[in-house]
């Protein structure tokens, strides 16, 4: 299916109101998708509340069968859906093809073959004359809330442990980028039972904020924005509805003078670039020891100048557009008020790229103060700071000095250090001597202003059921 000729498959109401989907590399529309009104999206909640009495009931071989089914289609149609994917967000395709899409195949084939082997179950007698039992069981329908950055992925992140667990889903797309999950919309009706998942589309303000508030609903999951998690967290509350979020991050990375400085460099290179930056584990707020400060940004600067920023479809390129102009306003506004205050240094970039397209120079500023913007707060863009530190006690210190708490690198190759520093660390993940180093086995997720709440791996499956005691009296 073209990415140009993708429409929404419901009937065309009087009145129907679309969103205008724009390829963020030409600015071009290249697609239209109905927006849900506020009946629609009830209706699908009804529809899920009702295939859910009978999806509960199915087998954990049953739900694996359908999963591995969409893993397979996914994996058939994987050009096809990054050809969208790329289309969409601007992402590199050669990046789609290679690192995301056989992740996403993975992760449906990982749900696959755990939920046939989440053995929460157990028995015994806590008092005489009564045998207990616990088993686990899904919560019901669920609200899916995705952002733009990752659209596929982060659909297959929430939808392979929801269906997992024997929930039914309600799905909902950033309103940017709805495409590459539409395109599974007639894989979903061939392998799935009709309402066990739902798409809507829509603004987050109105139809998310419809999910997040109905009686109906029993979850939410949402990756967002801080302010987006917070707002649904609001709404939620109206009736104590259990909520998951996961909502950005700014991942410090520590760089000690016994590291390898040239597979830093490399990991900084290619994990603060990725996805232009629009990343909540991007590699964005680097800490050099004092010693290897001026070898590591020079080779860093180095580094960075080779990036081929261009067009996603070109199988050379490694840096596609931002998101939307929207999204490339806030980046420079970020940098602007860097240069104003002349905290520090901007060594490269900078500025706007292109006479079309949403397109930013990948930025590196040295030297800027602990308490400026550009270190403290989540720009979402291709801009990284790297800043010296004297000592260990200086760079754990500097690292947890943040309201975010998702994820973190440390170089060394001194592993007591090294594990020393990870068991200080206030975020949900710490890689030493890597970092955007995913595996569906492992769990994702961060504290403070992070959110909470798991991704991926088996504690995911703990978001979407609830351990649930049966007691038998037998005397």
């Amino acid at each position: 299916m073209a990415v140009d000729n993708i429409q929404h498959e419901t009937s065309i109401k009087k009145n129907q109101r679309f969103l205008s989907i724009t390829n963020p590399a030409t600015e071009e529309v290249i697609g239209r998708v109905a927006i849900s009104d506020p009946s629609e999206v009830n209706t699908a909640i009804k529809r899920a509340n009702l295939a859910f009495t009978k999806w509960r009931l199915t087998t954990p071989i049953e739900r694996a069968n359908a999963l591995s089914k969409l893993a397979t289609y996914i994996d058939q149609h994987s050009r096809e859906l990054a050809g969208i994917e790329s289309r969409n967000t601007g992402k590199p395709i050669k990046l789609v093809l290679k690192e995301e899409i056989p992740s996403i195949v993975d992760c449906f084939r990982y749900f696959s073959g755990i939920c046939r082997n989440t053995m929460d179950v157990s028995s015994g007698d806590y008092i005489k004359g009564h045998t207990s039992l616990i088993r686990r069981e899904p919560l019901g329908v669920v609200a899916l809330i995705a952002p733009w950055n990752y659209p596929l992925m982060m659909a297959a992140w929430k939808l392979a442990p929801a269906l997992a667990a024997g929930n039914t889903v309600i799905f909902k797309p950033s309103e940017l980028t709805p495409l590459s999950i539409q395109y599974l919309t007639d894989a979903f009706s061939e392998i799935f039972p009709a309402g066990v998942i739902n798409l809507v589309y829509g603004e987050g303000s109105i139809v998310g904020s419809l999910l997040a508030a109905s009686d109906m609903v029993q979850h939410v999951s949402v990756t967002g924005s801080f302010s987006t998690g917070r707002e649904v967290l609001r709404l939620a509350a109206s009736n104590v509805k259990a909520t998951h979020l996961e909502l950005g991050g700014k991942a410090p990375v520590i760089v000690f003078d016994d590291a390898d400085i040239d597979q830093a460099v490399e990991a900084v290179k290619f994990s603060g670039f990725y996805n232009t930056g629009q990343d909540c584990t991007a590699a964005c707020r680097v800490y050099v020891q004092s010693g290897s400060f001026e070898t590591f940004t020079t080779k860093l600067i180095d580094a960075v100048k080779s990036l081929k920023v261009g067009d996603p479809l070109d199988p050379t390129t490694e840096v596609g557009p931002l998101i939307s102009a929207h999204q490339r306003q806030n980046v420079h506004a970020f940098i602007e008020n860097c240069r104003q205050s002349n905290s520090g240094k901007i060594a490269l970039g900078g500025h706007f790229l292109n006479d079309k397209g949403f397109y930013y120079a990948p930025t590196l500023i040295l030297g800027c103060r602990q308490s400026d913007a550009v270190v403290q707060e989540e720009i979402f863009g291709p801009v990284v700071t790297v800043m010296p530190f004297s000592s260990f006690e200086d760079a754990l210190t500097l690292a947890n000095d943040c309201r975010y708490g998702l994820a973190s690198s440390i170089w060394t190759n001194d592993i007591r250090k090294a594990i020393a520093g990870a068991n200080q660390m206030r975020f949900g993940c710490t890689w030493i001597n890597t970092h955007l180093t995913f595996c569906n086995e492992m769990p994702h997720g961060g504290l403070n202003q992070s959110g909470y709440g798991k991704d991926l791996s088996s504690y995911s499956l703990d978001e979407y059921s609830i351990a649930k005691h049966i007691m038998i009296k037998y005397e």
